[in-house]
């Protein structure tokens, strides 16, 4: 498995994390396997939040990892809050804090590797932030911490209060969601792709070393569907599955291939939760494809070069 810097430590983490949104709908055995699976191809990475299944997922990952037999000290385990849903964003210090408890009771821990604020909220008092990662990293409770859909100006008032580094962004990004690529492509352009609407994002993450979470990834739209094996995309499957032969793997690693092959440190999220689709996408992190090969994928996607 492929490793990257977590943000802008010293510290390796693996190119691939299991996300258990979906593992609500799992028993505890079912779910076991999921994550032996992934831990087996490299991923002990663990990426969460308190509002997947309404807190569901965290319980019945408490009670999957029991069955692992896996060393809690071997895995890293990263969860989010912020998204109270149907009303509203919160990163108010006692809101962050109690989630935070409240994860760690679910999830059968007493620490988290890593806390992600979950979208951002308007009304962010960044030094009431601050005071609760504070509170949170004095405690022993949480390593490490990240954001999840900032843009760069957000991240950076944030830094301005902190005291621990942005370890993470977390944001939608793949194959079919490469608008942050597009525009640096289409700089000096005046067509739709050569328009910022991220504020220069991704060259920010490179620039201050922050490591990007790319969910979704095998995903077109906003939760559309997947893009694999989906006849609105037949160019693009067929690029898929030529580069899938070639390398002796299925569509789903060539697609977190293209991901990992953008020269960042970006980790691909992985939320399925049948084994052989996690053992799978896990060989991506195997796989460098070549920058043609990556050109190849991003035209067959419907993008074109100016």
């Amino acid at each position: 498995m492929k490793q990257i810097k977590m943000g802008p430590s010293t510290l390796n983490i693996p190119a691939m994390a299991l996300g258990i949104m979906r593992m609500e709908a799992k028993t505890a055995t079912e779910a076991a396997e999921a994550i032996s699976t992934a831990y087996n191809s490299g991923i002990n990475f663990i990426d969460s939040a308190d509002i997947y299944g309404n807190g569901k997922s965290e319980e019945v990952f408490n009670a999957a990892f029991k069955k692992t037999g896996i060393s809690r000290e071997k895995m890293f385990i990263q969860s989010k809050a912020g998204i109270v849903p149907g009303k509203r964003y919160d990163f108010s210090k006692d809101y962050i804090i109690d989630r935070v408890n409240g994860i760690l009771d679910r999830m059968g821990t007493d620490y988290l590797d890593s806390f992600v604020l979950h979208r951002p909220d308007a009304l962010m008092d960044a030094e009431e932030v601050a005071e609760a990662f504070d509170i949170l990293q004095a405690s022993g409770k949480v390593r490490f911490f990240g954001v999840s859909n900032f843009n760069a100006s957000q991240i950076e008032l944030l830094r301005s209060y902190v005291t621990q580094p942005i370890m993470f962004n977390q944001l939608q990004f793949g194959i079919m969601h490469s608008g942050m690529i597009d525009f640096n492509i289409h700089t000096n352009m005046t067509d739709e792709r050569s328009i910022d609407h991220d504020g220069q994002l991704l060259n920010y993450l490179q620039t201050h070393k922050i490591t990007l979470q790319a969910w979704s990834p095998y995903q077109y739209g906003f939760f559309e569907g997947t893009f694999i094996d989906n006849p609105k995309f037949p160019e693009l499957n067929k690029e898929l599955q030529k580069l899938a032969d070639k390398y002796k793997v299925g569509k789903n690693a060539i697609a977190g291939a293209w991901i990992l092959r953008y020269p960042a440190q970006i980790q691909v999220l992985v939320g399925a939760m049948n084994p052989d689709h996690i053992e799978d996408a896990a060989k991506a992190g195997e796989i460098t494809l070549t920058k043609q090969e990556w050109y190849d994928i991003y035209l067959a996607a419907g993008n074109d070069l100016p």
